[in-house]
């Protein structure tokens, strides 16, 4: 099975992304973002796949997985993103996950030694490898935290009334705040 990953607009931004994810397997969309809008609309208006057309004319159906997922490529390019599409029991070395992840290979390191991901060392080398899955999952995890952490703060800070608060109120009650 292969995964789709669509970078956003941190990911393609942050040089330490993996190089040679990016070098290798990352296609940025084109500059003509016309291309992939008439591509989209094509897409979007025919549920069933199509065929494929070969340049000497012959044709073949294209299976139902490799349409669906020729859709989501041409959708997130359209958005103007990055896409990778990768095995997903890929192997990736740390520098990779770290990259990935958006964070340094340090940081990576520790979450591996606090058992946060799952790792495998080939042999007896002291070199870890990660499934792309695993980084995916924890990714994945780790947004659906932050995310609820964010709608808590925002549901508290309206049970507080901040959000009918004026800005020069909120800015004194700050400031006795950061005073006491």
């Amino acid at each position: 099975m292969d995964v789709l990953t669509d970078l956003n607009d941190d990911e393609r931004m942050n040089t330490s992304t993996s190089r040679s994810i990016r070098d290798g397997h990352v296609v940025d969309p084109p500059q003509d973002p016309e291309e992939m809008l008439e591509l989209a609309r094509f897409l979007e208006n025919h549920a069933t796949p199509a065929v494929l057309l070969g340049p000497d004319g012959e044709q073949i159906p294209l299976p139902l997985a490799a349409y669906e997922l020729l859709r989501e490529v041409v959708s997130a390019m359209e958005r103007g993103a990055s896409v990778s599409v990768e095995p997903i029991d890929r192997q990736l070395t740390t520098q990779e996950a770290a990259g990935l992840l958006g964070v340094s290979r340090n940081t990576l390191i520790r979450l591996l030694d606090e058992h946060e991901l799952p790792y495998e060392r080939l042999g007896q080398s002291r070199h870890r490898r990660l499934r792309l899955r695993d980084v995916l999952a924890y990714r994945d995890r780790k947004r659906t935290d932050r995310r609820g952490r964010l709608d808590e703060l925002t549901r508290q800070a309206s049970e507080d009334g901040l959000y009918d608060v004026d800005a020069d109120t909120y800015k004194a009650a700050l400031a006795e705040a950061r005073r006491s």
